[in-house]
């Protein structure tokens, strides 16, 4: 899970976890790209990750997930998604970008032109339900409190429509827990 100094203690319990592009960048500003996630999630929750919820904004996203190996599922979920967006960053000639991947890229990792995502994931052990409520309404609330909509169903990319009872982008988000 890289150099960071948090942990997943528990790897098979429920966790708030967040993912952020390296410095920041503004990746996913495209349905293309957004569209990569989803894809790597749906294979993910094919293999028994579950998604209990999930926001992406332009830079970075949070989620709560589960599985019996959350932190190996995470990794594989970061190393995809990094190779699946740089290769489309150079398939459709996103210079700017590219050149800002390998600008930020911290310089031990000479094994690779780019890095995309930051270190780490900040795990964040679901210890009850009240955090699991409050981490909901955080994930829910942040394109609100971002000022992007005025209201959470209207933020495309969020599992707030799950829970609203209506189809969302990912369909098989959990929301009984």
């Amino acid at each position: 899970m890289g150099r960071s100094r948090y942990k997943f203690i528990y790897p098979d319990q429920t966790y708030f976890v967040t993912l952020t592009v390296l410095h920041w960048i503004p990746v996913f500003t495209r349905p293309a790209t957004v569209n990569i996630l989803f894809d790597a999630l749906r294979f993910l929750m094919k293999e028994g990750l579950k998604v209990y919820a999930f926001v992406i904004l332009e830079n970075h996203l949070h989620m709560i997930v589960q599985s019996t190996a959350i932190d190996k599922d995470i990794a594989r979920f970061k190393s995809f998604t990094a190779k699946e967006l740089i290769h489309f960053l150079d398939k459709n000639k996103v210079s700017q970008i590219l050149e800002q991947l390998a600008f930020y890229k911290k310089a031990y990792k000479s094994d690779r032109a780019y890095q995309f995502w930051q270190e780490g994931v900040h795990p964040e052990w679901i210890q009850n339900e009240e955090m699991m409520r409050q981490k909901i309404e955080y994930i829910h609330q942040n394109p609100v409190k971002r000022g992007y909509v005025d209201d959470v169903l209207h933020w495309r990319y969020s599992s707030a429509r799950n829970y609203a009872g209506e189809t969302g982008v990912l369909e098989d988000v959990c929301t009984v827990w």
